[in-house]
């Protein structure tokens, strides 16, 4: 099989794309963190401290989601490195990597989607129950 040296170049844009959203979670997550140790310091709700712990974790896999993303990106270029002195093999090997590392990436992107999303529903099932009691 042989492979030329664009194909490992198709994953910067993706990749590029990808970290680019990694970043913007990251820093909203961070600025809800803010506020609500703000809150936490007025008001010592274990609610609130759930939900920081919550964010916390989701902080933690974004920074993973972050590291393949960026060990992806790395390898394309030593794909592309390896086929430009014709070492087709070796840059096979390190194409095949940069995939699994932006798999990996995809996956944990996944999972924190899904933390974020049970977060949310448990937020909404709150004013739900708030306004079944006003009935």
């Amino acid at each position: 099989m042989t492979l030329h040296i664009e194909t490992p170049a198709l994953l910067f844009s993706a990749t590029s794309l990808i970290l680019l959203a990694y970043t913007n979670r990251f820093l909203t997550i961070a600025q809800i963190v803010r506020g609500l140790k703000k809150n936490y310091d007025e008001v010592q709700t274990k609610s609130i401290l759930l939900e920081i712990k919550n964010l916390n974790l989701r902080l933690t896999l974004i920074r993973y989601m972050q590291l393949f993303g960026v060990l992806c990106l790395f390898l394309s270029v030593f794909a592309m490195l390896a086929m430009f002195l014709e070492w087709q093999v070796i840059g096979l090997y390190f194409f095949g990597s940069s995939l699994f590392c932006l798999l990996i990436s995809l996956g944990i992107s996944f999972w924190e989607i899904s933390i974020s999303v049970n977060a949310l529903r448990v937020h909404l099932s709150d004013i739900v129950e708030q306004e079944t009691d006003k009935t």
